[in-house]
């Protein structure tokens, strides 16, 4: 589907609002993409967060579908606000534009999405998307986050999705092999999960009763 800009649809506010806004010389989007913010000597982290948590409650949807139907940087924006404040709603949404992959680093802001919400539902979206993805040993999409993200949720449901890709000589092993001849580095399953679990904790920490 054919990005539109949202001035087109009569939300021409919404990037500066709620994308572009600067921290420490960084727009948002691009600390939530490093995950600067996670750091404790990043000195913006109070600001960036409280800004975060304040727009992640005001947004409406209706803003949302507009920063989802634009490029990576809204896309990825619009993706952690709807995790942050747990919007369930968007899950078919945010389903759907992980398992099409169009667009570059957006894809792990719904994988976050979709480990806050905390459903096997999210888990199942997860796991259809590293059935089409991993093994595609020749694409760096964002199998590590869905994989780190699907391993939270087994371990919070008492599941086992991820088994059958963690397995010695399995789907993830085959496809860091091809990330490491294309020049990828690769994280293990530990590290993955440790990471979601790290944005996740970061959320639940700032987030409203």
């Amino acid at each position: 589907m054919p990005s539109r800009h949202p001035e087109e649809i009569g939300y021409g506010h919404v990037v500066e609002s709620y994308v572009s806004r600067m921290y420490g010389g960084l727009p948002r989007y691009l600390v939530l993409n490093s995950g600067r913010f996670l750091s404790p000597r990043w000195r913006h982290t109070t600001r960036f967060t409280r800004h975060l948590l304040d727009d992640a409650a005001a947004i409406t949807d209706e803003e949302l579908e507009a920063l989802l139907g634009y490029e990576w940087r809204s896309r990825l924006t619009a993706g952690w606000l709807i995790g942050v404040d747990r919007r369930e709603r968007f899950r078919t949404r945010i389903g759907d534009l992980l398992l099409a992959s169009e667009v570059c680093y957006s894809g792990g802001a719904y994988c976050f999405a979709l480990a806050r919400f905390g459903t096997h539902a999210d888990a199942e979206i997860l796991t259809a998307y590293l059935d089409r993805y991993l093994p595609r040993t020749d694409l760096y999409y964002d199998q590590p986050a869905a994989l780190g993200a699907l391993l939270r949720l087994d371990a919070r449901l008492g599941t086992r999705h991820a088994d059958r890709f963690t397995e010695a000589d399995g789907l993830w092993d085959h496809w860091v092999k091809g990330m490491g001849r294309l020049g990828y580095p690769s994280d293990t399953p530990g590290e993955l999960h440790r990471w979601t679990d790290a944005q996740c904790n970061f959320a639940n920490g700032w987030s409203r009763p």
